[in-house]
C-alpha cells in the first residue's frame, strides 16, 4: 500500500468519526486534507468530497440516529431537497471562480464558523440522547 492510499484511509476514517460525532467531515476535514496532504485543487477536492460523503454518511449515521428517534423525517426531507438545490447553485458558482478565490472564501467561512462556535459555548448544557421520548419532531 502506497503513502497516498494510507493518507486517503486516514482522511476517510477521521471524516467518518467526526461526521458521526459532530455532523461534519466533508468541507471541514476532507477538502482541506485533500488539498494540503495530497495536492488536490480546491475544485477537485470539493467535488471528490461530495462524491465520498453521499453513500456512507447517508447510510451509517442516519441509521444510528434514526434508531434513537433523533431524526425528524419531515425536516430532513425539506432540508435535503433544499441542499440539493443549493449544492447545484453552489457548485455552479464555485466553477465560475478561480481556485485562490474559492480557498479564500472557504477559509473565511471556517473562521466565521469557529468564532460562532466559540461564542456559543456558554449556552445551557444540552442533555445527551437517552431515549426517543427526548426528541420532539417538527409539526
Amino acid at each position: 500500500m502506497n503513502t497516498n492510499t494510507l493518507i486517503l484511509i486516514a482522511i476517510g476514517l477521521s471524516a467518518g468519526i467526526l461526521s458521526g460525532l459532530f455532523g461534519i467531515g466533508g468541507g471541514t476535514l476532507i477538502v482541506p486534507a485533500l488539498v494540503f496532504l495530497l495536492g488536490f485543487s480546491a475544485h477537485k477536492a470539493t467535488g471528490t468530497s461530495l462524491v465520498v460523503l453521499l453513500p456512507p454518511v447517508g447510510l451509517g449515521a442516519v441509521w444510528e440516529y434514526s434508531r434513537h428517534g433523533a431524526v425528524d423525517w419531515r425536516a430532513a426531507i425539506i432540508v435535503a431537497v433544499m441542499v440539493f438545490v443549493g449544492a447545484t447553485v453552489g457548485a455552479f458558482l464555485a466553477n465560475k471562480m478561480n481556485g485562490a478565490t474559492l480557498k479564500m472564501l472557504f477559509s473565511l467561512f471556517l473562521i466565521g464558523l469557529g468564532f460562532y462556535s466559540l461564542l456559543n459555548t456558554r449556552s445551557a448544557p444540552q442533555p445527551t440522547l437517552r431515549s426517543p421520548q427526548e426528541h420532539k419532531p417538527l409539526s
